[in-house]
């Protein structure tokens, strides 16, 4: 087992060293990409508030306005945080799109025609690619920086 786990350790250590250091006002696209989607995703968020405030209903009920400000504030300040590059707002996407890959997995039982299915597949495969892409970006979004980081 120590063999195997110097040998992963070892594989490790070459990919740590291939990557490079972001540079001062630098972002990665896949976080650029993600901070947009927060962005999006909190000014909907905002608006349904807003209706919500005004008297609309949605099946005859009001919605609950705690839960639409509470998600549209963690939304802004996931996509403030990504547009800063900050580790913690890149996690906790990542977190995100987690939840939102298991969900479209667990929609494909309920999948009523071949439409939604091959919908909810394209869904989990393209969350999937951006979170793949996001943990190199967190790899170096937590290198440091400045004239002495290697």
């Amino acid at each position: 087992m120590k063999a195997g786990y110097a040998k992963a350790e070892v594989k490790n250590q070459k990919v740590r060293e291939s990557l490079e250091p972001l540079e001062p006002g630098q972002r990665p696209t896949v976080v650029t990409v993600g901070a947009i989607f927060a962005g999006v995703v909190a000014l909907i968020f905002w608006s349904s508030t807003g209706a919500a405030l005004a008297g609309a209903e949605v099946n005859g009920s009001s919605p609950n306005i705690a839960q639409l400000v509470v998600t549209a504030a963690v939304m802004s300040v996931m996509a403030v945080g990504m547009w800063r590059t900050r580790y913690w707002a890149v996690l906790g996407f990542q977190m995100l799109l987690l939840i939102l890959i298991l969900a479209a997995v667990a929609g494909l039982v309920l999948a009523g025609t071949l439409l939604q299915f091959i919908s909810t597949v394209i869904l989990s495969v393209g969350l999937s690619v951006m979170f793949w892409f996001m943990v190199k970006a967190m790899a170096r979004i937590q290198m440091p920086r400045g004239p002495n980081a290697r």
